[in-house]
């Protein structure tokens, strides 16, 4: 019940894929916006800023746990993170790269259970992953003169950040839309009678 029956792509994981990340890629403007937003906190504290990463990595989680196919978690976030770099999102081509790093991270989780498992841990599991990849990427990229010792607490926000906005958000929100019916078509519509979560 958690396996995915087949790694060959129908048209419609390809449309889902698709759009998970036009649609993440045209709100992740508007999320963009919360950085200053909580200026305040990060001025004084500027690890505080990890404790909005995961919601960057839902894309790829969403996509993950409802097309389960190899693939669909990095092609959703880097749809997501190049077409929000084209409207105009304020880190440029970082943010392609950063959808690499996101996208890779929460792909490798589930490439570790060979596509087999989509469940509550792999889930955070994934989260957790895309948080190291982009921690690292940022921290050589825009935190270069912050000490490590701020860098590793840096690193425990988006450590919390990616299981909680990404893991355990992007896999109530999968069941959810289950079960509504909505992902019928999908291999997570097979999962809508009652699941564990381990």
């Amino acid at each position: 019940m958690n396996r995915s029956h087949t790694t060959r792509y129908r048209t419609v994981d390809l449309l889902v894929t698709v759009v998970i990340g036009v649609a993440f890629g045209v709100a992740f403007l508007g999320y963009g916006q919360l950085y200053p937003l909580i200026g305040p906190l990060t001025t004084a504290f500027k690890p505080a800023e990890g404790l909005l990463a995961g919601i960057w990595f839902l894309p790829a989680m969403l996509a993950a746990l409802i097309v389960r196919k190899p693939g669909a978690a990095l092609g959703a976030e880097m749809i997501a993170a190049v077409l929000s770099m084209l409207l105009g999102s304020q880190w440029g081509w970082g943010t392609a790269i950063s959808g690499l790093m996101q996208g890779g991270g929460v792909e490798l989780a589930f490439l570790l259970t060979r596509y087999r498992r989509f469940t509550l841990p792999v889930a955070i599991l994934g989260g957790v992953l895309a948080a190291v990849l982009e921690w690292g990427y940022e921290k050589f990229a825009y935190y270069m003169e912050m000490s490590w010792s701020f860098s590793f607490m840096m690193l425990a926000f988006f450590l919390l950040s990616g299981a909680v906005l990404c893991g355990l958000l992007g896999w109530v929100a999968t069941r959810a839309l289950g079960a509504t019916g909505a992902l019928d078509a999908m291999p997570a519509g097979r999962d809508r009678q009652p699941v564990s979560s381990t």
